[in-house]
């Protein structure tokens, strides 16, 4: 019995982490899970805690529940090493890996990248290596984002059109214009919730709207005109 309950208390606590960008409809966590799973099996001396999962960007934090979930069992010594299928599927930045890799470490929780094997923070030289992938990724995203950035400046400076294309049609011929029109005059709706029943931007509502209120001041305005009577100049001459 004493043997037993020394095996257990030698079990190394392991969770597996797997995060998919809401950007991208088609990911499926699984193709992380599956061999995280497989690799967490093949472990001696281990308990997995759990499967923690996140729809959400990377520096979506808020939405990111379960890993904050997981970072507080880690803080809670409940949690002996955390297994990632990607560092960027963890980490928004160098500062936000180097800062939450301090606080496991001050719990005794590592880090483990199964794409990045060279990465396991349980071990000096895996250590080294996590803080110059990071570094890496980080000077690869900034990349990224200059050739994205230069990409739109030379496509603007040939006159190219930006972002959605323009709409064929107006929005006030879309089926739902009236009706959302009369709840937006009676306050049933705001314009928020008008721009999404109608899936406009709520710029494009705005002008819409004020297209409307012109074309409704405009004829009252010009009603209001009296004819000079034929024959008289309208200088007042006789």
């Amino acid at each position: 019995m004493k043997a037993m309950a020394e095996r257990v208390r030698r079990l190394q606590r392991v969770a597996i982490a797997a995060r998919v960008s809401t950007q991208d409809r088609e990911q499926d966590p699984e193709t992380q899970l599956r061999p995280l799973r497989e690799h967490v099996a093949n472990l001696e001396h281990v308990e997995l805690v759990g499967e923690f999962i996140d729809h959400a960007s990377a520096d979506d934090l808020r939405g990111r529940r379960q890993w904050r979930r997981l970072l507080e069992l880690g803080r809670r010594r409940q949690i002996d090493l955390i297994v990632v299928w990607r560092l960027d599927r963890a980490f928004r930045s160098v500062l936000d890996g180097a800062q939450t890799l301090a606080q496991l470490r001050a719990c005794g929780c590592g880090l483990r990248s199964l794409q990045e094997p060279w990465i396991d923070t349980t071990t000096p030289i895996g250590e080294a290596m996590y803080y110059i992938t990071l570094a890496w990724a980080q000077l690869e995203k900034y990349t990224l984002a200059e050739r994205v950035r230069a990409g739109m400046e030379r496509a603007r400076a040939e006159g190219k059109h930006l972002g959605r294309p323009p709409r064929t049609t107006p929005i006030s011929e879309h089926r739902q214009w009236s009706r959302v029109v009369d709840a937006l005059d009676s306050g049933l709706l705001t314009r928020a919730e008008a721009a999404r029943k109608l899936q406009v931007r709520r710029t494009t509502l705005d002008e819409a709207l004020r297209r409307r209120r012109r074309s409704a001041v405009e004829p009252a305005s010009s009603g209001g005109a009296v004819a000079a009577p034929p024959g008289r100049a309208s200088g007042g001459e006789r």
